[in-house]
């Protein structure tokens, strides 16, 4: 037999009384009553209670009711509890007694949630209403935060500013406050920034810009900047100990406007502590300062790299002219070409260089902005002549000075790379790197000729520098050169081997010959010297031995690069003269005759007046005067007459007589010229074969685009070459538009 127990009804004013019980009870221990905490008895009899009248069945299932009483528990004890101790609160004090408050709500909150939680579950889900949870802070919200954050906000700006102004204040109060306005969103944001953070920025923007207007007047460049990062500083401390954490980006632009942005051209442009000053006076703390400053706001750098710039670009400018002064003040021989101002001038430049590299490297952290700074303002002085010289035949002559034998430049082997690589980076702000690379190739080929050449390893280490900067194109000539010695050692070698073998072919005199390649090496003048007879048996010698080793080949003598070492027989000793061939071949016409005149010199050399008057000159009115001159004048006229000085005598047994060097300048630049054309004229055809039809103006930017990297083509030449191309069938011009053309295939 089974026993049933009826369940006994609960009725709403009997249940709401019981309900009442232990929200007083709660609100006593928020208070501070004495009163004993919930037991789990007592929760648990709370808990059903509700949950009783929630499951019975209608008119007695009282959920809606008990919603509705929740939410006015929370409604009667803010109006009757809460509010009244918060509006007789002022400043600090408001603020430690809503934090309190607002514990206190969160912890009714909790345990009324607890209680009623089966209407959560079941009731407020079914019926798409707000969570308990919700309900109870909207209730802080509405009749609370309302009424009182304004006063609360202006509180805590207030303790912000005296923070600022030096005092100690609660950190953790204001960060238990500012938690309220992030809480009470509900997980939005909108009360902290809105009713708060609006605020604080605006009134963050206002101290600052008091204090900027004060320090811009009092302080120094480095001065301002250090407070301007000290504030910066304690700022972000400022977020990390009590504001969100959102508000960090805004607040710190806040001050940055203030303190950098506002008065940026004032503090950059500080006469005797600005950009400009920081950088005469090489204060790199300073300037790395200014850089983390200004490197964080958009476009803060532009122009503090303008500075920099400006700045670089008049130091540069100051060498040049400190080098022309010098180079005009000094009375310089003609054939001194390029002195040693101008050496120092390179020098000069190079450690500019390093220097300010040093800086953009460093203080201003390998920013772009800075490279560029840099490159722009060295292409601007590195492009001015020096006493007559271009940069790019002065850098080459650097170069030259650095790898002969006996250069001014005394380095170590590793002071030589280093000085090279930083040639090499200087010779990208040059415009006219192909004038560059024909005057390094003629100088190169001297020191490779007449074995002047220091140290192989140098020579082919700044090819490769230079390969990396400018292209494998830019340096084949010169890597061809360098391989080219190398053979002519070993067909040296064989060419003796094959003189030991055949002891008839002998020239009768040591003989030494160096095979080049011609496309590699400089154009050299080839004249149809007379050779004298001793010079000539050489010359079939060596035919005879090449023609056994390549008879496709043709044998082209360049006289002008040769040397001679001749015994001179004078009467109080014998002296070993070291001459050229064409001086040696002179000489040589006075072992048959005693006296010469100028016409028969000139008859029997089969030279040009130039060459003659110079060998002359080198021979009868320089230092060594082997020759006697008729009359006895320091120019060479063609109505002069010579002969063999016997009596002539010097300290040493071995002398070399030089000739007079030739300005090979005008010839380097013709050269230059001449392939520009070709350069020119190959791009030309090269865009339009692509293009078909072009525009003038399209062609010509193309045109200087392709080939800046080498030259920077002038625009009237490459005028000229359009015009060319047309005569000569490779283009034509529109009918209907003369500025357009066309690629005739």
């Amino acid at each position: 037999m089974a026993i049933t127990e009826k369940k006994t009804t609960i009725g709403l004013e009997q249940g709401l009384d019981f309900m009442q019980k232990g929200v007083t009870k709660l609100k006593k221990i928020l208070e501070g009553l004495p009163e004993p905490q919930f037991s789990s008895e007592d929760y648990m009899m709370l808990y059903t209670t509700i949950y009783n009248m929630c499951t019975q069945k209608p008119p007695n299932d009282f959920s809606q009711q008990l919603y509705d009483n929740y939410k006015e528990n929370f409604e009667e004890y803010i109006v009757s509890t809460v509010l009244p101790t918060l509006r007789e609160k002022h400043d600090e004090f408001l603020l430690r007694e809503l934090v309190k408050r607002w514990t206190n709500h969160k912890i009714m909150v909790r345990w009324l949630s607890r209680f009623f939680h089966y209407l959560d579950r079941y009731f407020i889900a079914r019926r798409s209403l707000p969570a308990l949870n919700k309900v109870g802070l909207t209730c802080f919200h509405d009749l609370v935060y309302k009424e009182i954050n304004v006063k609360v906000r202006d509180a805590v700006i207030s303790l912000i500013d005296r923070e600022r102004e030096g005092e100690h204040i609660d950190r953790a109060l204001l960060k238990n406050v500012l938690d309220i306005f992030v809480e009470i969103g509900m997980g939005e944001m909108d009360c902290y920034e809105k009713d708060f953070e609006l605020a604080m920025l605006n009134d963050t923007a206002g101290h600052y810009s008091r204090k900027a207007s004060n320090w811009i007047l009092e302080d120094s460049c480095p001065d301002y900047m250090q407070k301007a990062e000290d504030s910066l500083k304690r700022e972000k401390e400022r977020v990390s100990h009590y504001l969100h954490s959102s508000s960090e980006q805004k607040l710190l632009e806040k001050v940055q406007n203030e303190l950098l942005l506002v008065y940026a051209t004032q503090l950059l442009e500080k006469e005797h502590s600005g950009c400009h000053a920081l950088l005469r006076d090489d204060k790199v703390e300073d300037l790395s300062m200014m850089y983390r400053l200004y490197s964080r706001i958009p476009q803060g750098l532009d122009p503090v790299s303008n500075i920099f710039k400006q700045h670089v670009t008049a130091e540069g400018t100051a060498l040049v002219k400190q080098a022309e002064d010098a180079a005009s003040n000094k009375k310089v021989e003609k054939r001194d070409m390029v002195g040693l101002q101008e050496q120092v001038f390179v020098r000069k430049v190079i450690d500019l260089h390093d220097k300010y590299l040093a800086y953009v490297t460093n203080s201003f952290m390998n920013h772009t902005l800075f490279h560029k700074a840099l490159k722009e303002a060295f292409e601007v002085f590195c492009n001015k002549s020096v006493g007559g010289n271009s940069s790019a035949e002065l850098l080459a002559t650097f170069c030259d000075n650095i790898l002969k034998k006996g250069g001014s430049e005394k380095l170590s082997d590793e002071a030589i790379e280093e000085t090279l690589e930083k040639v090499v980076k200087l010779l990208a702000y040059i415009s006219d790197k192909d004038l560059f690379a024909e005057f390094y190739r003629k100088k190169l080929a001297r020191r490779l000729l007449f074995d002047k050449s220091a140290n192989d390893g140098h020579e082919r280490s700044i090819l490769t520098k230079l390969k990396q900067q400018c292209g494998g194109q830019f340096t084949s000539k010169m890597e061809g050169m360098l391989t080219d010695l190398t053979l002519a050692k070993e067909n040296q070698k064989n060419f003796e081997g094959y003189l030991t073998t055949n002891p008839h072919a002998h020239p009768g005199m040591d003989l030494s010959v160096t095979v080049l390649t011609t496309g590699f090496w400089p154009s050299y003048k080839s004249f149809d010297l007379n050779l004298p007879a001793e010079l000539v048996k050489c010359v079939e010698v060596f035919k005879d031995f090449y023609h056994t080793k390549s008879q496709r080949r043709k044998l082209t003598w360049i006289y002008s690069l040769g040397t001679c070492n001749i015994n001179g027989k004078f009467e109080p000793k014998t002296i070993e003269l070291v001459v050229t061939t064409y001086q040696a071949s002179l000489l040589l016409l006075f072992n048959s005759a005693d006296r010469l005149s100028y016409s028969e010199i000139k008859t029997q050399l089969n030279l040009t007046d130039d060459d003659i008057v110079r060998l002359l000159h080198s021979l009868s009115c320089a230092k060594y005067k082997i020759l006697i001159k008729e009359p006895n004048t320091k120019t060479i006229s063609p109505t002069d007459y010579f002969e063999f000085n016997s009596k002539f005598t010097d300290k040493m047994r071995r002398i070399k007589i030089p000739l007079p060097p030739i300005d090979e300048k005008k010839k380097v630049i013709e050269d230059v010229d001449k392939d520009r054309r070709y350069a020119i004229d190959a791009s030309i055809v090269r865009i339009m074969k692509s293009r078909k039809v072009l525009g003038y103006q399209q062609l010509v930017m193309e045109c200087v685009e392709q080939l800046g990297r080498m030259f920077k083509p002038d625009f009237k030449i490459i005028k000229k070459r359009i015009e060319d191309l047309i005569t000569r069938d490779y283009l034509e011009r529109d009918k209907d538009n003369s500025n357009m053309f066309r690629y005739l295939a």
